[in-house]
């Protein structure tokens, strides 16, 4: 599978009688994008806010950031089961329009959503205070079910980043990035004399609002099964969940996935970048069992001779990060692990909830728990009142001049456990 990204690069956002792109600015044509999102009568009203790096701004409850893409060239369309059909994605040519998104805000029932500040502390934490925001405030219609919204917003998101990148199919690329994924045959062949590694992608599943869509299909119907990198960047996973903002992995990072990126960097010259596994992070010991020993097998199966996994969320699907790693080590597969730590707010707790002798090599995103005072913002887009509820906030959190104190957790993206995050550490 052969994909090119035909990359626009946007700095700057501006309100217009058209939508589309010119010398790096994205003009908005707001009411053509309201009135399409407005075709879904769940929805009573639409506001939409631009919001630049360096503003005075914050932004919360942010539930999902979508990176706006359509295919230009090859079958299906971006996000398959959402905006195209449910063809195979992965080829062809996908036109990105990088440094802008399409953050969600709007009222849920699940407290866990997130902050995103653009300029202050906060902003040294979220990847999304250096992107170019076009933000979609929802305000649902009378007796839609509050369970119901998540699926509102996050079709409506989809939909918005979808027609932003539409409507630039005619503007030239500022880059192009060629990515290719051989058949299997090809690909296990290559390079030899170079370790055979392979990523097992675990994807949120723990249901109630804690969902992964992969298709269209909700993961935690699916046994764990093999997907070209070049897919992920299509769009063939999106986030339809609201755990904590810190470690979810957004459909933006979906899209963007660091481990692959790197994987592909090195590829053909430290490692063979053999394919990537996903896998579900579901509730039941059953499931968890059955889910790490299909992994695995199919694992053996690629003959790889390490797996990178990497987890999203934390508590119960720390089982399931562990039983993923001593099982691909005792089957002679060595195994890094990237997860985020919940250590307590000095750092002297127990890091996950659980453990084993061969998770002796792992990449840590940071403590989650860590606390920090945001500065009151000039503007604020949603309802700041939801830091005292938000995973992350507490009673109190709010003060009376529009600062608050939280954890790391309430900010969007700040332990994020695929590695894109602000936070980082080098070797001295």
């Amino acid at each position: 599978m052969n994909l090119e990204l035909h990359k626009i690069e946007i700095r700057k956002l501006e309100w217009g009688s058209h939508t589309g792109a010119r010398d790096h600015v994205l003009t908005v044509n707001k009411e053509e994008l309201v009135q399409m999102l407005l075709e879904d009568q769940a929805l009573k009203n639409v506001r939409v806010e631009l919001v630049h790096p360096g503003e005075s701004a914050r932004i919360l409850p942010c539930k999902d950031a979508v990176e706006p893409r359509c295919k230009l060239e090859g079958p299906g369309e971006v996000f398959p089961g959402w905006i195209g059909d449910v063809e195979t994605v992965g080829q062809g040519k996908t036109l990105v329009l990088a440094g802008a998104a399409v953050l969600t805000t709007g009222r849920l029932v699940a407290p866990q959503e997130g902050i995103v500040d653009m300029s202050g502390p906060g902003a040294a934490y979220t990847p999304f205070s250096q992107t170019c925001n076009v933000v979609l405030v929802f305000e649902p219609a009378e007796g839609v079910e509050l369970h119901a919204l998540e699926a509102v917003y996050r079709r409506a998101g989809l939909k918005a980043a979808h027609y932003l990148a539409s409507c630039c199919k005619e503007v030239r690329a500022d880059t192009v990035e060629s990515y290719a994924f051989p058949p299997l045959a090809e690909a296990m062949s290559a390079y030899p004399g170079l370790p055979r590694v392979g990523y097992l992608y675990m994807l949120q599943s723990q249901g109630l609002l804690h969902d992964t869509w992969v298709y269209g299909v909700d993961a935690k119907k699916i046994l764990p099964t093999l997907i070209s990198p070049t897919e992920v960047m299509d769009g063939a996973i999106i986030s339809g969940n609201c755990v904590s903002a810190c470690d979810k992995n957004s459909t933006y990072m979906h899209l963007n996935n660091p481990v692959i990126a790197s994987l592909y960097a090195h590829h053909g010259k430290d490692i063979n970048f053999a394919g990537v596994i996903i896998t579900n992070e579901n509730v039941t010991l059953a499931d968890k069992k059955r889910s790490s020993s299909y992994a695995v097998k199919l694992a053996r199966m690629l003959g790889v001779d390490g797996l990178v996994i990497s987890e999203e969320g934390f508590g119960n699907p720390d089982a399931d990060l562990i039983m993923n790693c001593w099982k691909a080590e005792r089957a002679g597969i060595r195994t890094v692990l990237i997860t985020d730590e919940y250590a307590g707010r000095d750092g002297s707790s127990q890091s996950l909830a659980d453990s084993c002798p061969e998770g002796d090599a792992c990449v840590t995103a940071g403590n989650a728990n860590a606390l920090i005072v945001l500065p009151p913002m000039q503007r604020v887009i949603g309802d700041p009142a939801t830091a005292e509820v938000i995973a992350g906030g507490f009673f109190g959190a709010l003060r009376e001049d529009g600062s608050m104190e939280v954890e790391l957790q309430a900010i969007m993206g700040a332990t994020n456990e695929l590695g894109y995050s602000r936070i980082g550490g080098r070797t001295l």
